[in-house]
């Protein structure tokens, strides 16, 4: 770790405007701007930015984001800007990377539909439900001039390597190029008069209401028209269009580097790839399921992230299987971005990423590096085992397809057809002569040239992988000059139980009485019918709009004769939300070492469309709120069994519970196996029930302990021939479980000793007792008193020992291999008599050390 000096003034400046916090690096290091082919990466678990150098694969910087905990972030960045919007709570907020402060913040609506571009020093916020491209002054984050409006429901707003930002219309079929006015001397001032962005080249792309996805190239764009399977690119000025094999909706990356580009198709996992106006090359992605990242082109190879396991997968440009980066195993985001000349891999979910260069190493990044933080995440789950795959068959019919007429016009809509199982790739809507393709998501379209008086109707039907599915056809229609006009203004309300309340004034229906209202719904890139109501309200069913999507609304009036009116103009902008989901992979686990406590660990609820807030854990009458994703609770009792549930709590409220059982640690329960014993030591088996915890294990007789394992204990320094009773103890933290074995050591004897010697008296000397001393004589004193003498035993007389006491020096000379001692040993003759230890050799060793004193 290098550096170590964080100045006072940064910290603070951070904390005030966004609550970051360096780790790991003093200010000296980070107040280098990012010209070292780094990258900043996002890690939703512990909130952090981390810059990643892409030469040495190391974390150099951490920033900590402590209200973005769990948060989906979306990274911006430049060598000298960095830009992050909080997709949960919508703010945006601009960090210097020079000084590492941040310049400014400003707030949009949160979820999905607002996105950043930035690019050297132009920063746009690109609204795509209501339409609107607008930029900012990066260094405040303040408008620049007007702002370029388009139709509702525009995609892309990316920038190309050349500058140019580029913005799909698939209202229109269009693509067009923005670019940027030039900042003003100091931050926040007005611009010069007359100095916005501009949208300068515009191109005729697709049909309108086609669905389209966009890629910028090094200079200029790439259209997937997911409608008619084709890819447009624009280059110079030039368009080319290349015809697709694909028969499932493919996607794109948001930038391509290089002439190929390739397009994803994760319904069949394949990719194809384009250059120069035909598709060159198909391969097929490894694995199984439908959650492919749009594969990435970098360095003559094509990276495709699998989220199911987080594996990405390498191909050359033949489409071979050159390279596997493994994953977590685990489902989640993984985003690919080329950057600084490097490949950075990086799943916001997990706690390591991956660097790939210009020859395509592969180098593997802790995010985590250098860990100031504390505590590791929770323990990973094993990962879920993989979806059954569903049965895939042509599209079912389009529901509630109606169409209402207007000036020499008609205006068809519907609700999505059940897929089957393959995603719906188009719509096909015939009537008047006429036939038209829609995208699978635009579900409205308004026909034109028809004759006012004539009655007409149209029939729409789905198209997937498995062929066309079952038309439906619309109410019959007359197109008349008399049409309503639409309603002035159109409010839109999210509420917290889940619905969207639409409201707008009565429309004028120019003599003829208005019979309903039809809403349509408009979020990035998509258009579909909301419902139709002959209130100047409709309340949109909770569920039918996607929470954390934002979506604004337009309203048609229909008069009594059946004629449509234009769009009203477009409502605000909402995202749908209701309370959290119940967490998933709920665990709770005994807490060894805390008595009457549990470990509660859960992975995130889904938010809904709002932030969740906190967890609530319930268990036992005992209540916990926490933020994070794991909690500890005590207090409940040695070994009960409790049930322990978890909710989510969201603006919105309280979510359903996930429940689960565990118990706490219990007193340890000690099953005595068996017992053995020796002279001097008893031995004692035996298992332990340890409640849950880790228990600690004693045995304890006679004045003796023993400790150690928990399945043998053996107690020494006892005397032989004696009955002991043994208590066993297991302790943990919940308190004491005993036990007790009864078991007699082991007795020692000896044997009486006397060779005779070789010559003369001495080889009869051990043969009988005769007056005076003799060998192996036993008295009722440890000394030799003739008056006090107990008996006389031959050689090899086997004796029970009790214990040892010292007495007269008796030396055995050459009877007993000059045995020399001032030891005697009890022994069982006549009563409890002495010895003398230099006549009694003790079996097993004469080892007088196992006898205990008298």
């Amino acid at each position: 770790m290098r550096g170590g000096l964080v100045t006072i003034g940064t910290v603070a400046a951070l904390l005030a405007a966004m609550g970051l916090t360096v780790l790991g690096l003093g200010a000296a290091d980070n107040a280098v701007a990012s010209f070292d082919a780094s990258s900043w990466l996002w890690s939703t678990t512990r909130s952090e930015l981390a810059r990643v150098n892409g030469v040495t694969a190391r974390v150099d910087t951490r920033m900590e984001v402590p209200g973005g905990r769990r948060h989906q972030m979306q990274v911006a960045q430049t060598d000298r800007l960095l830009i992050l919007r909080d997709l949960n709570t919508g703010r945006v907020s601009s960090l210097d990377l020079a000084t590492l402060q941040i310049t400014a913040t400003t707030p949009t609506a949160p979820g999905l539909g607002v996105s950043v571009a930035l690019h050297e020093d132009a920063a746009f916020v690109v609204d795509a439900v209501q339409g609107i491209v607008r930029q900012l002054d990066p260094r405040a984050l303040t408008p620049v001039g007007e702002p370029v409006r388009y139709p509702p429901g525009i995609t892309g707003g990316t920038f190309d390597g050349a500058g140019k930002l580029w913005i799909a219309v698939p209202s229109e079929g269009t693509v067009s190029a923005v670019t940027a006015a030039e900042l003003p001397e100091t931050p926040g001032d007005a611009p010069p008069a007359g100095l916005s962005p501009k949208r300068v080249e515009t191109y005729d792309v697709a049909e309108p209401a086609h669905e389209l996805v966009v890629s910028t190239l090094d200079e200029g764009v790439a259209v997937l028209d997911r409608t008619s399977a084709s890819l447009v690119t624009v280059v110079g000025g030039q368009t080319q269009r290349a015809e697709l094999s694909m028969t499932a909706p493919g996607n794109l990356p948001t930038r391509t580097s290089g002439p190929q580009v390739p397009v994803t198709v994760s319904g069949d996992r394949s990719v194809h790839v384009v250059r120069d106006s035909r598709e060159v090359k198909r391969f097929t992605v490894p694995g199984t399921g439908a959650r492919l990242s749009p594969a990435v082109a970098w360095a003559g190879r094509f990276y495709c992230a699998d989220e199911n396991t987080g594996t990405v997968y390498a191909f050359d440009t033949e489409g071979q299987l050159v390279q596997t980066v493994k994953g977590s195993g685990r489902p989640g985001p993984v985003e690919l971005e080329v950057r600084e000349n490097h490949l950075f891999i990086n799943p916001p979910d997990s706690s390591t990423a991956q660097v790939v260069d210009d020859r395509n190493q592969v180098r593997e990044v802790d995010k985590y590096a250098n860990d100031v933080l504390g505590g590791d995440p929770p323990p990973v789950a094993p990962p879920p085992p993989p979806p059954k795959k569903p049965k895939v068959s042509k599209p079912g019919a389009p529901k509630s397809v109606t169409a209402a007429a207007g000036d020499a016009s008609a205006r068809v809509s519907w609700q999505a057809a059940a897929s089957n199982g393959a995603e719906i790739t188009r719509y096909v809507v015939e009537g008047a002569g006429q036939t038209h393709q829609v995208g699978a998501n635009q579900r409205a379209l308004e026909i034109t040239g028809l004759t006012n008086g004539e009655t007409y109707t149209f029939s729409v039907h789905a198209v997937n992988a498995k062929g066309e599915g079952p038309a439906r056809r619309s109410n019959p229609v007359v197109p008349t000059a008399e049409v309503p006009d639409p309603p002035a203004s159109v409010t839109a309300e999210a509420r917290p139980d889940g619905t969207v309340r639409v409201s707008w004034p009565e429309a004028d229906g120019q003599g003829n009485k208005i019979a309903k209202y039809a809403v349509t719904a408009t979020s990035a890139g998509a258009s579909a019918p909301a419902g139709e109501s002959a209130k100047t309200e409709l309340v949109v069913p909770a569920g039918q709009l996607e929470y954390g999507t934002q979506y604004a609304f337009t309203v048609t009036a229909v008069s009594e004769k059946g004629a449509g009116s234009k769009a009203s103009p477009v409502s605000n902008t909402v995202v749908p939300f209701t309370t959290p989901k119940a967490p998933t992979e709920l665990r709770a686990s005994t807490v060894a070492d805390q008595p009457g406590t549990i470990a509660v660990q859960w992975s995130p609820a889904v938010d809904n469309g709002r932030p969740v807030t906190k967890y609530v854990v319930e268990t036992a009458g005992k209540s916990v709120e926490v933020t994070d994703v794991q909690a500890t609770v005590g207090g409940l009792g040695n070994g009960q069994n409790v049930t322990v549930k978890v909710k989510a709590v969201n603006e919105a409220g309280a979510g359903p519970e996930a429940s689960t059982t565990a118990r706490t640690v219990a007193e340890p329960r000690i099953t005595v196996t068996g017992s053995s014993a020796d002279a001097t030591s008893v031995t004692v088996t035996f298992t332990v029930d340890a409640g849950g915890g880790r228990a600690t294990c004693t045995a304890a007789t006679g004045g003796k302990t023993a400790s150690g394992s928990c399945s043998s204990l053996r107690v020494t320094g006892l005397t032989p021939g004696t009955a002991y009773t043994v208590t066993l103890t297991a302790s943990n933290a919940a308190g004491k479980g005993t036990a007790s074995r009864a078991q007699t050591t082991d007795p020692v004897y000896g044997v009486a000793t006397c060779k005779n010697g070789p010559d003369g008296d001495q080889r009869t000397y051990c043969d009988k007792d005769v007056p005076g001393r003799n060998g192996n004589e036993i008295f009722e004193v440890p000394r030799q008193d003739n008056d006090r003498q107990a008996g006389w035993v031959r050689d090899g007389t086997r004796l029970r020992t009790y214990c040892k006491v010292k007495g007269e020096d008796v030396d055995a000379w050459i009877y007993n291999n000059n045995k020399q001692s001032t030891w005697w040993v009890q022994v069982e003759y006549k009563g409890k008599t002495y010895i003398p230890w230099a006549w009694l050799n003790l079996e097993g060793g004469d080892d007088l050390g196992v006898l205990p004193a008298c």
